[in-house]
């Protein structure tokens, strides 16, 4: 007896990509791979003094297409003042996650907020030579910390 019509038009186009997603009302985009990390992240932002727009988990496959999605989601939000990826690659690859990235922002075209990636996990060298390579106006970030302070420095 479920009516989606009842529903956020946002939760339910996140369900039919896939998308664990949730809206919150904070200024800072989140794009996780798994629950955890996604609540750590929302931890990291409170203590870089931005409040989380949202929980998004993109699975263990943060392949383009579900990148784009989830950069769709994020950015219909106009509360977004910067995004921040964090995704760790034990099962997925970094480089196949950094390829996603930049495959989907150059699809999207213009990205108008800052965007802070952090890669960590399989091949996350290789990764952040890709992203810091891509041309994209992206920041690029290898310890948590490190994601922290990138997200404090463009909230300011």
């Amino acid at each position: 007896m479920r009516d989606k019509r009842e529903e956020k038009p946002i939760d339910v186009e996140a369900e039919e990509k896939g998308l664990n997603y949730v809206d919150l009302d904070g200024n800072v985009g989140c794009m996780v791979n798994g629950a955890g990390l996604a609540m750590a992240t929302m931890d990291l932002i409170k203590q870089a003094g931005g409040e989380p727009a949202n929980f998004l988990d993109v699975g263990g496959t943060a392949d383009a297409e579900r990148v784009e999605a989830a950069f769709h989601l994020i950015l219909k939000d106009p509360n977004v003042k910067a995004i921040l990826i964090n995704i760790f690659g034990g099962i997925v690859r970094c480089d196949r996650v950094a390829l996603g990235i930049i495959d989907a922002y150059k699809n999207i075209g213009k990205i108008d907020v800052p965007l802070i990636v952090r890669l960590q996990g399989t091949n996350a060298d290789i990764a952040k030579e890709m992203i810091d390579n891509s041309g994209l106006d992206v920041h690029s970030a290898i310890e948590f910390q490190e994601a922290a302070d990138k997200v404090k420095e463009v909230l300011s």
